[in-house]
């Protein structure tokens, strides 16, 4: 066995994927051959699942159906609802989308069904009743009135409906489905190598995508998102911002929204997300996060050269919207979801068990000693 140890599984290729990539050549995270940054300009939200689930953009009679298919499976079970109300209402966000997901894997006839005609309906079925539980607990842990979705409300529509009770004007709904889009995928990234590894044991879709939300949890992943708002928090008003940034890298710490490991010249999705968040804080009418934000992007950038990910504009942009900062993830796993779904779709079609080797680092060959003699 080779002595080189590549930590993280830094710059190995594991598999194929014909899904996303970024390229080098225009630095753009692609979509099934499409650039991000045109699919938000052009398409819905749900345009762009369909493209990942399915390979290719959808016609008007294609994109129609597809809508309707979700339509049909927003409602959650009475089962599913009343556990999300007896949920702890300080339980994380995330651990309740990890839970919700795991029971309908429990209430779904095809759960055990591995076929791809069996796993696109459980996509599609996930995709469409998650954000109704997520929402479920949104009003539940404030003491609110579940709220049911609403039929021929789009996604991004239904899931403020169903969070607020009403719907915000067309520019934030605009906004909130341009991130999702930016998140809907993003190659084998952490969450969904995790997705991928589960699903080569030939498990089912609802135990690699809870697996996936396991993963999307930590704050060196789906999680930057709630700790770039906390970071704001703690700086509190711009004329703290300068002297803020700049003692956290006198001290080394680490700047989370800044940075990624496959963009070496910016985040291909940050001028999207960012063009997106100033029009929402001038929507709301917000001087003070737009003047955080571009205080420590600037210090970040002229003193460590190291720029913004899409996390760094989307945090600040969701709680403008009135999301509370533990559901930015969980917004987040919502889109995931596309991706995620894909990718588990792919393995099953091409699968072979992912089983790395490690090089071990203990203990030489030991003799046991009777346990009187130790």
């Amino acid at each position: 066995m080779s002595e080189d140890v590549k930590k993280g599984l830094l710059g190995i290729v594991v598999d194929e994927t014909t899904i996303s990539q970024v390229m080098p050549d225009i630095n753009s995270l692609t979509y099934r051959g499409y650039a991000v940054q045109d699919l938000c300009e052009k398409c819905s939200f749900e345009e762009v699942a369909y493209l990942i689930l399915n390979k290719e953009l959808p016609n008007k009679s294609q994109l129609k159906k597809f809508k309707k298919e979700l339509d049909v499976n927003r409602s959650i079970t009475i089962n599913l609802r009343e556990i999300v109300k007896h949920m702890p209402k300080r339980a994380h966000p995330m651990d309740v989308a990890r839970t919700v997901v795991s029971v309908m894997g429990l209430e779904d006839k095809d759960t055990s069904n591995n076929s791809p005609q069996a796993n696109m309906r459980k996509a599609i079925r996930i995709f469409a009743k998650t954000p109704t539980a997520m929402a479920a607990f949104f009003r539940t842990r404030k003491g609110k009135k579940v709220i049911p979705p609403k039929k021929g409300l789009g996604f991004s529509e239904n899931f403020f409906y169903m969070c607020f009770g009403k719907l915000p004007n067309k520019e934030i709904i605009k906004a909130f489905d341009i991130s999702l889009i930016l998140y809907a995928e993003h190659s084998f990234n952490v969450s969904t190598f995790t997705a991928r590894t589960i699903t080569s044991s030939l498990s089912d879709i609802h135990s690699a995508i809870t697996g996936a939300i396991g993963s999307l949890k930590g704050p060196l992943h789906g999680g930057a998102n709630e700790e770039v708002m906390n970071m704001m928090n703690k700086i509190k008003k711009p004329e703290n911002a300068f002297t803020w940034i700049n003692n956290a890298l006198d001290k080394k710490e680490v700047v989370m929204g800044f940075g990624h490991r496959v963009y070496k010249k910016g985040d291909s999705r940050v001028p999207t997300m960012e063009k997106y968040f100033k029009k929402i804080s001038k929507i709301k009418n917000d001087k003070k996060f737009n003047k955080i934000y571009d205080i420590v992007k600037k210090v970040m950038m002229d003193k460590k050269d190291i720029h913004p990910n899409v996390d760094y504009p989307t945090g600040p942009m969701y709680h403008l919207m009135g999301f509370d900062t533990d559901f930015f993830t969980p917004i987040f796993v919502l889109s995931r979801i596309t991706g995620w779904s894909a990718h588990i779709m792919e393995q099953h079609a091409a699968n072979k068990l992912i089983r790395p080797l490690s090089k071990y680092s203990g203990e030489k060959h030991r003799k046991v000693m009777l346990l009187n003699q130790r």
